[in-house]
């Protein structure tokens, strides 16, 4: 199958495209590289250096595409702050031109990587995808767009909106700027953990079973079209850090926050297709100590966006 990812240099994109390469895809791997070239070589690998808003100069990298996966984006509140206009380019208007081109060119399947945040605070606990959208930042609302953008094509293809939980584990582009990532490594380079407030629920997912999302949905096509969950353990940031703390012995600093938002999410539609989950958030907890005590875990700026971005000069787009 020929699989056109965008974003395959990025957080989940260089966990994912070595996965899909085993099993015997052909990829193209469309992705500016901000974040540097995390993708190994292989034969079965094409990478193109480019901005996906110029993705129409490489249209004929979408001739005989079965599926497109599309995860690169301007990720998380802070960033998209930073410069709202590039966050509305890159995650809606580059969005459309992927559906058109993608119709244009008879692909079969659009899976793209949303974000659980579309709901916005709600109360229930059950935080199903029948609830409506109710979008409180830019970046929620670009998601939010996105998704309309993509589910009006659903008559000419398979359209699957994935809606992650906050991911967590090890990735070539490696994350400290994600809580679990963010407090673990924080607990084995300080040996200490700072938690503002504590209380807030958020839901997570490890990287390893976002990577099994986007298998499942590649190989099963013909699941419905619409929106799906992808988060399984929605718990407290202090919850997190607990466990955090006891696993690496760190002093754990609970001060005050004005921030009280929670989040969560409920995946059982995503069940009903047949997927399981196979790790959790004590996984990637280990997994980071395990490459830290081993001089692997990768440390530099480009490990947070927001930071690299401000660099990268993008603040002044």
């Amino acid at each position: 199958m020929k699989v056109l990812i965008t974003g395959g240099s990025g957080y989940k994109g260089s966990v994912l495209i070595p996965e899909l390469l085993k099993c015997g895809h052909e990829i193209v791997s469309i992705d500016n590289e901000w974040f540097g070239h995390n993708l190994p070589k292989h034969n079965k690998l094409k990478t193109i250096k480019t901005d996906i808003r110029e993705l129409g100069k490489y249209k004929n990298e979408l001739q005989n595409t079965d599926c497109i996966i599309h995860l690169a984006n301007i990720a998380n509140d802070p960033a998209v702050d930073l410069s709202p206009t590039l966050s509305w380019e890159v995650n809606v208007l580059a969005s459309q031109q992927i559906a058109d081109a993608a119709k244009r060119n008879g692909v079969r399947q659009i899976i793209y990587a949303s974000s659980g945040s579309v709901y916005g605070i709600k109360s229930e606990e059950r935080v199903t995808e029948d609830l409506s959208l109710v979008p409180i930042s830019v970046y929620n609302k670009t998601k939010m767009v996105a998704e309309r953008v993509f589910l009006s094509y659903s008559n000419h293809m398979q359209i699957h909106c994935i809606r992650p939980a906050t991911v967590c584990g090890i990735s070539p582009r490696m994350r400290l700027d994600v809580s679990v990532n963010l407090l673990t490594y924080m607990a084995l380079k300080n040996n200490r953990i700072t938690v503002f407030g504590g209380k807030q629920t958020r839901p997570n997912i490890h990287i390893k079973d976002m990577v099994n999302v986007y298998k499942h949905f590649l190989d099963n096509p013909k699941i419905e079209s619409g929106c799906y969950n992808a988060g399984f353990e929605n718990i407290t940031i202090l919850d997190i850090a607990k466990s955090v703390a006891q696993r690496t012995n760190a002093e754990l600093v609970i001060t005050e926050s004005n921030d009280p938002r929670s989040y969560r999410q409920c995946s059982d539609k995503l069940l009903s297709t047949g997927f399981s989950p196979n790790y959790n958030v004590e996984t990637a907890i280990d997994e980071i100590i395990y490459e830290f005590k081993n001089n692997q875990l990768i440390d530099n700026d480009m490990c947070y966006t927001v930071k690299w971005m401000k660099t990268l000069g993008l603040e002044k787009y």
